[in-house]
């Protein structure tokens, strides 16, 4: 139901008020749904017509043996892919992902589902999430935890064999621990939520998995020792015996480790048992900046894995240097060092962004040339049927064919939106703009309902937004290198630009400082406290508590999406393919996806790939183009109208946009790239294992 549009019409249809209170959450709608209404619904012939036609397509789904996989590649992939994640973003009832890296994650479940991949993913479940956000009258933020209610998630209790709630077992230190397992059913994907919650824990590690990416660097090495150990023992007591593991950023590195203990305790040399580990494992790289990879002193691991060393029959300094850049035992234990040493199959998640991770980590491989060290790179894409607006999609029906979400990597399908009516697309979109200015409405009044918020901060959120005005979107995480107060640096200049009376430009922030980064609560902050400057006329706004229901309003409801990283530290940057595909044009330094992405016709580019000197050339240098390709392109084509109002050389963009984003930025071609050959490689090569 969570990318199906006719599931989610079932819903909408069986109690609209409830689906909207609930925010789309049926688990919580059909608990909450009076009897009456249910009772009514089965007397509903129209009810009852397209409850029978959603059961019969999931049946078709789950039952499917004529999927993509299964008649190509079959009987080359004798058992699962086992996807380890951190994060995992699926909906927004179940809030235990942070950003980009979860929503992929999702994305890729969904995609893998799609194509019946056979994929069984396995991640953390946070009972608190990561926090949700409220900015105080002054402009900081706040972060508020809420607890999950496990009742009206979707979501089931995993048991042992045994038939309680223990799964597996991980010691860290003197401490035994109990590890429980909640299961999500994303169609034919199975994701297993690992959680420690349990009785029988000590009540320090109980809450140990209570919150995402916690500041501790203790509490995340002990998160992380229990996601990579725990989630391979989990699967083992459930019976799964995956052929591949892909491991989804450093986090889940110890998921290798594990299984190098377990062929060591089968009789294997650790030598022997390295390379099985290595020729079965695929590593994706998330983060092209040196301090962002996560580090641990070796002293904390010792600390924790007690005798969990001696297992492998090697001294502890032999396998720590396994997560060593170099010769100095002095430095921290690198999770991505030891992710590239032990997987033969190593990727980044972009074009520029493979260039940068071979130089990155050249060191480890100083005996081959800089462009032959060995990690290659698979472009990240986006999940079509959870990010194109429903009421795009059906303009896509009404031009491209029914078949249309089914054939979205075919190249000449695509070409048929260059005969879409300019009138019928720029219809939809406004219908979508005026989607998002009222979700932002909404909550910008349930806010002050709730908490008598000053009237600066309702000016804040958006009050004042005009739906016939340009508007441009910013919304991601909000750490410094991601510039969001670029745009901000000449404020007479950005104020003759909003204020134009006749061609007049609203900008929408969004995005959240994790809890810890103070410099980027600081730049929060400065764009918050201009949002509420009348000078502005309202036509700044930050929209709190920014997620991935907010997410779709925003990608399928602004004119321009702006995306102004620093240079070679944006790895891909998926939520720009996201506004692409539903015709939102790109304004994006060419940095990540962008920089392969850009074909000159199908968005903006800011500045050159050339990299500054500095920070402040580079800012410079950055917000005049940014400026002027405002002043001097953006806004006059947005108001170039015929007599009927439409603006044909927009539109002409916008489906460029489309045609050259969606074939190739989505996730079933990206998944089709890491089964072959990825996937198929590392199946192959142990099946050559085991015959030897």
């Amino acid at each position: 139901w969570s990318w199906h549009e006719e599931a989610r019409q079932l819903f909408r249809s069986l109690d609209y008020p409830h689906w909207r209170i609930t925010v789309h959450n049926p688990v919580k709608q059909l608990r909450e749904v009076s009897q009456d209404t249910l009772q009514a619904a089965a007397k509903d012939p129209a009810f009852l017509a397209l409850y029978d036609s959603v059961m019969a397509a999931f049946d078709a789904d789950m039952s499917s043996s004529d999927s993509w996989f299964t008649s190509e590649y079959n009987k080359l992939l004798p058992g699962p892919v086992a996807f380890f994640s951190m994060e995992f973003a699926i909906h927004n009832s179940l809030p235990i992902y942070a950003g980009g890296l979860g929503v992929l994650a999702g994305d890729i479940c969904k995609e893998a589902s799609d194509i019946g991949l056979p994929l069984v993913a396995v991640g953390f479940m946070y009972p608190q999430g990561y926090f949700h956000q409220h900015i105080s009258s002054d402009g900081w933020q706040e972060e508020v935890y809420q607890q999950l209610d496990f009742e009206t998630a979707p979501i089931k209790r995993v048991l042992s064999l045994a038939g309680d709630s223990t799964v597996a077992k991980v010691q860290l230190g003197d401490i035994t621990l109990a590890i429980g397992v909640w299961l999500v059913r994303v169609g034919r994907t199975s994701i297993y939520l690992l959680d420690t919650n349990l009785e029988n824990n000590p009540e320090r590690y109980r809450e140990l998995s209570v919150r995402l990416y916690v500041a501790d660097p203790e509490q995340r090495l002990l998160q992380e020792i229990v996601l990579g150990i725990g989630g391979v023992r989990v699967l083992r007591a459930l019976g799964i015996n995956p052929v591949v593991w892909h491991a989804n950023e450093g986090h889940t590195a110890f998921m290798m480790l594990e299984r190098i203990r377990e062929l060591v305790a089968a009789g294997l040399s650790f030598a022997e048992a390295r390379s099985r580990v290595q020729a079965t494992t695929v590593f994706t790289t998330h983060t092209p900046v040196l301090a962002g990879h996560d580090m641990f002193p070796v002293q904390l691991l010792e600390k924790y894995f007690g005798d969990y060393w001696e297992s492998f029959g090697i001294d502890r300094r032999t396998l720590f240097q396994l997560g060593l850049m170099g010769d100095d035992a002095s430095q921290p234990f690198n999770m991505t060092v030891f992710a590239l040493r032990m997987a033969n199959q190593r990727c980044a998640v972009s074009q520029l962004h493979g260039k940068v991770t071979r130089k990155m980590w050249h060191g480890l491989w100083p005996e081959v040339p800089e462009d032959k060290v060995p990690i290659t790179h698979v472009t990240n894409g986006v999940h079509l049927s959870s990010w194109v607006a429903p009421e795009l999609a059906s303009l896509f029906e009404k031009y491209l064919g029914k078949k249309w979400i089914k054939e979205h990597d075919d190249s000449s399908l695509w070409e048929g939106v260059l005969d879409i009516p300019d009138e019928e697309l720029w219809a939809v979109h406004q219908l979508l703009k005026r989607k998002l200015i009222g979700a932002m409405l909404e909550a910008a009044r349930n806010r002050w309902a709730e908490d008598n918020t000053a009237p600066g901060q309702v000016l804040a959120t958006g009050a004042l937004l005009n739906p016939e005005a340009l508007t441009i979107g910013f919304a991601r995480r909000l750490p410094e290198y991601k510039r969001p107060t670029l745009l901000l640096r000449d404020i007479d200049r950005l104020k003759r630009i909003v204020s134009n009376w006749w061609h007049p430009v609203q900008f929408v922030f969004a995005g959240k400082s994790h809890p810890a980064d103070f410099s980027s609560k600081h730049l929060l902050r400065e764009v918050y406290t201009l949002a509420a400057n009348p000078d502005f006329q309202g036509r700044i706004a930050f929209v709190e508590d920014y997620d991935i229901h907010m997410a779709r309003y925003l990608v399928q409801g602004v004119d321009v999406w702006l995306n102004t990283p620093r240079r070679l530290q944006e790895a891909c940057g998926t939520s720009g393919m996201k506004a692409s595909l539903n015709g939102v044009l790109h304004l994006s330094v060419p940095d990540g996806w962008w920089h392969e992405g850009y074909n000159g016709a199908n968005g903006w580019a800011i500045g050159t790939d050339a990299v500054s000197s500095s920070h402040e050339e580079e800012d410079q240098a950055d917000v005049a183009v940014l400026y002027r390709l405002l002043e001097e392109e953006v806004v006059p084509l947005y108001y170039a109208r015929d007599r009927e109002g439409i603006p044909h050389g927009w539109i002409r963009m916008v489906k460029e946009a489309i045609r050259s984003v969606v074939l190739v930025y989505n996730t079933r071609r990206m998944l089709k790239e890491y089964t072959a050959p990825i996937y198929l490689e590392a199946a192959r090569s142990a099946s050559g294992m085991e015959q030897r």
